[in-house]
């Protein structure tokens, strides 16, 4: 029906922000703990901030793709 008013499109500036805010606060933490540790319990750190720096990257493209998909979907 053209009397709908069309979605926003997905915010892509807001959403590299965020993503980028998330990627600090975990590094920063990560770097931190790891540092103060050192040693075998220090690496488990590394691991575990890489394993989270992936997962806020995977999170927030997943946001984006699926912002793109309903703004599709309510197109055609």
């Amino acid at each position: 029906m053209p009397d709908e008013a069309a979605p926003d499109p997905p915010r892509l500036a807001s959403r590299i922000l965020v993503t980028w805010l998330e990627l600090t606060v975990v590094g920063i933490t990560g770097g931190v703990i790891g540092g103060s540790l050192g040693g075998p319990p220090g690496f488990v750190v590394y691991l575990v901030t890489t394993l989270l720096s992936v997962a806020v990257l995977l999170h927030n493209v997943n946001r984006l793709v699926a912002a793109w998909v309903r703004a599709d979907d309510t197109d055609g």
